[in-house]
């Protein structure tokens, strides 16, 4: 296993730890979530986007929108371990005065773009982020996630229909397709499949992946765009709750929050999985 992947897997292996702490010590919900698109994070802030931290409002970076903005604590954690503002700050994660939401916010959080939490929003915006950069002819990309509940939403698809309309083959749309939403599984809530076939029918570059294998996710996402003006869509297929084995693939860790012994025994198998990647 090359230094690069171990370094990346420890990146998004850290994430999770700091995820579990976070929303544990400030009591927020959404645990499950997180951790279902820590390693997405961790292949775009490691290899995929171009950006600078100590300059994050760079007209050249890269622009990430987390449309499942209800994901807040994975964002934070992520930007934290990037190094776009001190660990520290983690710790006041959704403590009263703290610029750190529990739904994401960019109001004095350097890293985030726009403040989302009312899902179907995130897509649009980063249409307008992707048709802006194609009129100033900038060469930058626009990478959007999205939760796979958050596409009964119909103005996703009204972007979607945008994106390709005018050939944003800049925009990146990724879904965390782990499979269960806020009380119940996407296939009993409104299912989705043939989710391949309905985004390739709104004009999308379409491609498919595990969402726990960092290279693969590599791969995919940094594939730059075609002469096709296609737009992107990742699928990646994830657990809820990846990392903690009681908490995976159980829609009761969407609002549920991990205390006591339950914060102790997820917090031994993270702290496993760490030691585990520093021994290789």
């Amino acid at each position: 296993m090359s230094s690069g992947l171990v370094n990346r897997q420890l990146f998004a292996a850290q994430v999770r730890k700091s995820c579990l702490e976070m929303t544990s010590r400030g009591k927020s919900s959404h645990i499950g979530s997180c951790l279902s698109c820590v390693d997405i994070l961790a292949s775009l802030y490691n290899c995929v986007m171009n950006f600078n931290c100590a300059r994050p409002e760079w007209s050249e970076r890269d622009r990430f929108i987390m449309s499942k903005g209800h994901a807040g604590a994975a964002v934070y954690a992520t930007l934290a371990e990037a190094g776009f503002f001190d660990k520290s700050i983690l710790q006041g994660h959704y403590i009263n005065g703290s610029n750190l939401s529990g739904h994401v916010s960019h109001l004095g959080v350097p890293g985030v773009e726009f403040s989302t939490g009312s899902l179907g929003h995130g897509l649009g915006v980063a249409c307008g982020i992707s048709l802006a950069m194609k009129l100033d002819k900038k060469n930058v990309r626009t990478f959007c996630l999205l939760s796979d509940g958050e596409l009964d939403e119909g103005s996703n698809w009204e972007a979607m229909m945008f994106a390709s309309h005018y050939k944003l083959s800049n925009l990146c749309v990724i879904i965390d397709y782990n499979k269960l939403q806020s009380l119940d599984s996407t296939q009993n809530t409104m299912g989705l499949e043939p989710l391949e076939d309905k985004a390739r029918a709104f004009g999308f570059n379409v491609s498919r992946v595990d969402g726990h294998n960092i290279e693969e996710i590599q791969a995919t996402m940094a594939i730059q765009p075609d002469d096709t003006g296609k737009p992107c869509f990742v699928i990646c297929d994830t657990t809820k709750g990846k990392g903690v084995s009681f908490m995976e693939n159980s829609v009761l860790w969407h609002y549920r929050t991990a205390q006591e012994n339950e914060y102790e025994s997820a917090m031994s198998e993270l702290v496993v999985e760490l030691e585990r990647l520093g021994r290789l």
